[in-house]
Protein backbone atom coordinates (compact mmCIF):
# COMPACT_ATOMS: atom_id res chain seq x y z
CA UNK A 1 0.00 0.00 0.00
CA UNK A 2 1.56 3.17 -0.92
CA UNK A 3 0.31 6.96 0.95
CA UNK A 4 0.98 10.26 -0.04
CA UNK A 5 0.46 12.99 2.26
CA UNK A 6 0.35 16.69 0.06
CA UNK A 7 -0.77 20.17 0.62
CA UNK A 8 -2.08 20.94 -2.44
CA UNK A 9 -2.95 24.28 -2.16
CA UNK A 10 -6.03 24.48 -3.48
CA UNK A 11 -7.49 21.37 -5.45
CA UNK A 12 -9.39 22.54 -8.18
CA UNK A 13 -6.45 24.58 -9.45
CA UNK A 14 -4.02 21.51 -9.06
CA UNK A 15 -5.87 18.62 -10.32
CA UNK A 16 -3.57 17.99 -13.20
CA UNK A 17 -0.74 17.87 -10.81
CA UNK A 18 -2.83 15.87 -8.91
CA UNK A 19 -3.25 13.66 -11.45
CA UNK A 20 0.56 13.38 -12.44
CA UNK A 21 1.23 12.31 -9.46
CA UNK A 22 -1.08 9.73 -9.48
CA UNK A 23 0.27 8.56 -13.05
CA UNK A 24 3.95 8.70 -11.94
CA UNK A 25 3.90 7.56 -8.27
CA UNK A 26 0.72 5.00 -8.17
CA UNK A 27 -0.60 5.93 -4.57
CA UNK A 28 -3.41 3.26 -2.94
CA UNK A 29 -4.28 6.76 -0.94
CA UNK A 30 -3.57 10.48 -0.86
CA UNK A 31 -4.14 12.91 2.14
CA UNK A 32 -3.99 16.59 0.95
CA UNK A 33 -4.52 19.52 3.32
CA UNK A 34 -5.03 23.36 2.20
CA UNK A 35 -7.72 21.90 -0.88
CA UNK A 36 -9.30 25.60 -0.27
CA UNK A 37 -12.78 24.03 -1.89
CA UNK A 38 -15.93 24.11 0.07
CA UNK A 39 -17.57 20.37 0.18
CA UNK A 40 -20.55 21.46 -2.01
CA UNK A 41 -17.91 22.25 -4.99
CA UNK A 42 -15.47 19.84 -3.84
CA UNK A 43 -14.32 17.86 -7.65
CA UNK A 44 -15.77 14.54 -6.78
CA UNK A 45 -16.17 13.48 -9.78
CA UNK A 46 -12.67 13.82 -11.07
CA UNK A 47 -11.29 12.23 -8.06
CA UNK A 48 -12.67 9.70 -8.33
CA UNK A 49 -11.90 8.94 -12.28
CA UNK A 50 -7.96 9.08 -11.01
CA UNK A 51 -9.28 5.61 -8.91
CA UNK A 52 -10.54 6.60 -5.78
CA UNK A 53 -13.61 5.91 -5.42
CA UNK A 54 -13.81 6.35 -1.42
CA UNK A 55 -13.30 9.97 -0.39
CA UNK A 56 -13.78 11.95 2.84
CA UNK A 57 -13.41 15.50 2.97
CA UNK A 58 -13.85 18.43 4.73
CA UNK A 59 -13.76 22.33 3.62
CA UNK A 60 -14.84 25.57 3.79
CA UNK A 61 -14.54 28.40 1.17
CA UNK A 62 -11.56 29.95 -0.08
CA UNK A 63 -8.83 28.21 2.40
CA UNK A 64 -8.34 25.26 4.77
CA UNK A 65 -9.46 22.27 3.67
CA UNK A 66 -8.38 18.47 3.74
CA UNK A 67 -9.24 15.34 2.47
CA UNK A 68 -8.28 11.64 2.30
CA UNK A 69 -8.35 9.71 -1.48
CA UNK A 70 -8.28 5.90 -1.49
CA UNK A 71 -8.33 3.52 -3.70
CA UNK A 72 -9.12 1.02 -0.35
CA UNK A 73 -12.82 0.91 1.56
CA UNK A 74 -13.13 4.09 4.10
CA UNK A 75 -15.13 3.16 6.95
CA UNK A 76 -15.36 4.99 10.28
CA UNK A 77 -14.91 8.27 8.98
CA UNK A 78 -15.06 12.20 11.05
CA UNK A 79 -13.10 14.60 12.04
CA UNK A 80 -12.65 16.87 15.05
CA UNK A 81 -12.92 20.61 15.40
CA UNK A 82 -9.80 22.01 16.51
CA UNK A 83 -10.26 24.61 19.11
CA UNK A 84 -13.92 24.89 18.44
CA UNK A 85 -13.73 25.70 14.96
CA UNK A 86 -15.33 24.36 12.05
CA UNK A 87 -12.64 25.46 9.54
CA UNK A 88 -11.63 22.37 7.61
CA UNK A 89 -8.55 20.72 9.48
CA UNK A 90 -8.79 16.77 9.91
CA UNK A 91 -10.44 14.37 8.63
CA UNK A 92 -10.09 10.35 9.57
CA UNK A 93 -11.09 6.85 8.59
CA UNK A 94 -10.08 3.33 8.69
CA UNK A 95 -8.76 1.00 6.33
CA UNK A 96 -9.88 -2.62 5.56
CA UNK A 97 -6.79 -3.61 7.36
CA UNK A 98 -7.84 -1.75 10.55
CA UNK A 99 -5.50 1.20 10.07
CA UNK A 100 -6.90 4.47 10.76
CA UNK A 101 -6.24 7.70 8.84
CA UNK A 102 -5.32 11.03 9.43
CA UNK A 103 -5.40 13.89 7.45
CA UNK A 104 -4.45 16.92 9.77
CA UNK A 105 -3.99 20.65 8.57
CA UNK A 106 -2.07 22.33 11.50
CA UNK A 107 -2.75 26.19 11.50
CA UNK A 108 0.56 28.47 10.05
CA UNK A 109 0.54 30.99 12.86
CA UNK A 110 0.78 34.30 10.82
CA UNK A 111 4.46 35.97 10.63
CA UNK A 112 4.72 37.40 14.47
CA UNK A 113 5.56 34.74 17.17
CA UNK A 114 3.96 36.59 19.69
CA UNK A 115 0.80 35.23 20.81
CA UNK A 116 -0.57 38.46 22.35
CA UNK A 117 -0.21 40.28 19.29
CA UNK A 118 -0.93 37.78 16.63
CA UNK A 119 -4.40 35.70 17.20
CA UNK A 120 -3.08 33.48 14.19
CA UNK A 121 0.28 32.25 16.82
CA UNK A 122 -2.14 32.26 19.39
CA UNK A 123 -4.42 30.07 18.15
CA UNK A 124 -1.28 27.97 16.37
CA UNK A 125 -0.60 27.06 19.75
CA UNK A 126 -3.57 26.08 21.43
CA UNK A 127 -3.94 23.62 18.90
CA UNK A 128 -0.73 22.26 18.88
CA UNK A 129 -1.53 21.38 22.78
CA UNK A 130 -5.16 20.12 22.10
CA UNK A 131 -3.35 17.62 19.74
CA UNK A 132 -1.14 17.00 22.86
CA UNK A 133 -4.20 15.96 24.43
CA UNK A 134 -6.69 14.76 22.27
CA UNK A 135 -5.01 11.08 20.86
CA UNK A 136 -4.18 9.95 24.39
CA UNK A 137 -7.47 10.94 25.38
CA UNK A 138 -9.86 10.05 22.17
CA UNK A 139 -7.07 6.97 20.85
CA UNK A 140 -5.86 3.58 22.20
CA UNK A 141 -1.73 3.96 21.20
CA UNK A 142 -1.90 0.20 20.63
CA UNK A 143 -3.82 0.41 17.55
CA UNK A 144 -2.59 1.13 14.34
CA UNK A 145 -2.89 4.96 13.46
CA UNK A 146 -1.09 7.07 11.07
CA UNK A 147 -1.28 10.77 11.04
CA UNK A 148 -0.04 13.00 8.34
CA UNK A 149 0.12 16.20 6.97
CA UNK A 150 0.90 19.74 6.49
CA UNK A 151 1.92 20.24 10.69
CA UNK A 152 3.39 23.72 9.79
CA UNK A 153 6.45 23.19 12.07
CA UNK A 154 9.89 21.98 11.72
CA UNK A 155 10.87 20.73 15.19
CA UNK A 156 14.24 19.31 14.69
CA UNK A 157 17.75 21.96 13.82
CA UNK A 158 18.14 19.62 10.55
CA UNK A 159 14.34 20.39 9.48
CA UNK A 160 15.14 23.81 8.50
CA UNK A 161 17.74 25.32 6.56
CA UNK A 162 19.77 27.54 9.12
CA UNK A 163 18.61 26.49 12.55
CA UNK A 164 20.13 30.02 13.79
CA UNK A 165 18.70 32.48 11.54
CA UNK A 166 15.08 30.42 12.04
CA UNK A 167 14.84 30.39 15.89
CA UNK A 168 12.26 33.75 15.66
CA UNK A 169 10.67 32.82 12.83
CA UNK A 170 7.50 30.99 12.95
CA UNK A 171 7.56 27.35 12.17
CA UNK A 172 10.74 26.99 13.90
CA UNK A 173 10.45 28.92 17.10
CA UNK A 174 11.09 26.90 20.70
CA UNK A 175 7.57 27.14 21.75
CA UNK A 176 6.31 25.83 18.92
CA UNK A 177 9.14 23.09 17.96
CA UNK A 178 8.90 22.31 22.02
CA UNK A 179 5.27 22.05 21.44
CA UNK A 180 5.02 19.63 18.70
CA UNK A 181 7.79 17.01 20.28
CA UNK A 182 5.26 17.15 23.26
CA UNK A 183 2.51 16.19 21.22
CA UNK A 184 4.83 13.46 19.95
CA UNK A 185 5.77 12.01 22.71
CA UNK A 186 2.95 12.19 24.62
CA UNK A 187 0.61 9.61 22.49
CA UNK A 188 4.29 7.58 21.77
CA UNK A 189 3.95 8.31 17.94
CA UNK A 190 6.74 7.49 15.87
CA UNK A 191 8.25 10.35 13.79
CA UNK A 192 8.15 8.14 10.64
CA UNK A 193 10.43 10.72 8.50
CA UNK A 194 13.22 10.75 11.25
CA UNK A 195 13.04 7.38 11.99
CA UNK A 196 14.12 6.31 8.56
CA UNK A 197 16.44 9.71 7.60
CA UNK A 198 17.80 10.53 11.12
CA UNK A 199 19.87 13.44 12.05
CA UNK A 200 22.02 15.39 11.49
CA UNK A 201 21.19 14.66 7.49
CA UNK A 202 18.31 17.77 6.19
CA UNK A 203 14.92 17.03 5.10
CA UNK A 204 12.68 19.65 3.42
CA UNK A 205 9.00 19.39 2.45
CA UNK A 206 8.41 23.04 1.12
CA UNK A 207 10.16 26.24 -0.20
CA UNK A 208 8.59 29.64 -0.24
CA UNK A 209 7.30 30.84 -3.24
CA UNK A 210 9.37 34.37 -2.44
CA UNK A 211 12.78 32.67 -3.18
CA UNK A 212 14.05 33.43 -7.26
CA UNK A 213 15.50 30.59 -7.22
CA UNK A 214 14.08 27.88 -4.61
CA UNK A 215 16.38 25.11 -5.70
CA UNK A 216 19.58 27.17 -6.07
CA UNK A 217 18.89 28.83 -2.62
CA UNK A 218 17.43 25.21 -0.95
CA UNK A 219 16.10 27.47 1.68
CA UNK A 220 13.68 24.15 3.01
CA UNK A 221 11.80 23.80 6.07
CA UNK A 222 10.17 20.28 6.68
CA UNK A 223 6.84 21.18 7.84
CA UNK A 224 4.72 17.73 6.24
CA UNK A 225 4.77 15.38 8.52
CA UNK A 226 3.82 10.95 8.44
CA UNK A 227 3.11 9.96 12.23
CA UNK A 228 2.57 6.41 13.25
CA UNK A 229 2.03 4.32 16.21
CA UNK A 230 4.53 1.68 17.51
CA UNK A 231 2.48 -0.84 15.78
CA UNK A 232 2.43 0.32 12.70
CA UNK A 233 5.55 2.59 12.32
CA UNK A 234 7.98 -0.42 11.40
CA UNK A 235 5.42 -1.17 8.07
CA UNK A 236 6.21 1.93 7.10
CA UNK A 237 8.83 2.50 4.95
CA UNK A 238 11.54 5.27 3.51
CA UNK A 239 9.97 8.45 2.21
CA UNK A 240 9.88 9.56 -0.60
CA UNK A 241 10.12 13.15 -0.87
CA UNK A 242 8.77 14.59 -4.48
CA UNK A 243 11.49 17.32 -4.47
CA UNK A 244 10.81 17.66 -8.70
CA UNK A 245 7.26 18.56 -7.93
CA UNK A 246 8.28 22.04 -7.17
CA UNK A 247 9.25 22.62 -10.54
CA UNK A 248 5.95 21.28 -12.22
CA UNK A 249 3.54 23.98 -13.77
CA UNK A 250 2.09 26.34 -11.06
CA UNK A 251 3.31 24.11 -8.33
CA UNK A 252 2.15 24.05 -4.70
CA UNK A 253 4.61 25.04 -2.26
CA UNK A 254 4.31 22.10 -0.72
CA UNK A 255 5.54 18.69 -2.49
CA UNK A 256 4.15 14.98 -2.21
CA UNK A 257 5.73 12.56 0.20
CA UNK A 258 4.69 9.26 -0.21
CA UNK A 259 5.42 6.06 1.62
CA UNK A 260 5.11 2.14 1.39
CA UNK A 261 3.34 0.39 4.34
CA UNK A 262 3.93 -3.24 4.25
CA UNK A 263 0.42 -5.20 5.30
Amino acid sequence: MRLATWNINSLRLRMPLLQRLVEEEAPDIVCLQETKVHDDLFPLDAVKALGFEHVVFSGIKGYNGVAILSKLPLTNAGGHQWVGRTDGRHVFATLPNGTEVHSLYIPAGGDEPDPLINEKFDHKLKFVTELKDWFPANRDPSRPIVLVGDLNIAPYEADVWSHKQLLKIVSHTPVETEGLIAALDAFGWVDTIRNRIPEPEKVYTWWSYRGRDWRASDRGRRLDHIWATPSIASAIGSPKILKDARDWPQPSDHVPVLVTIDG
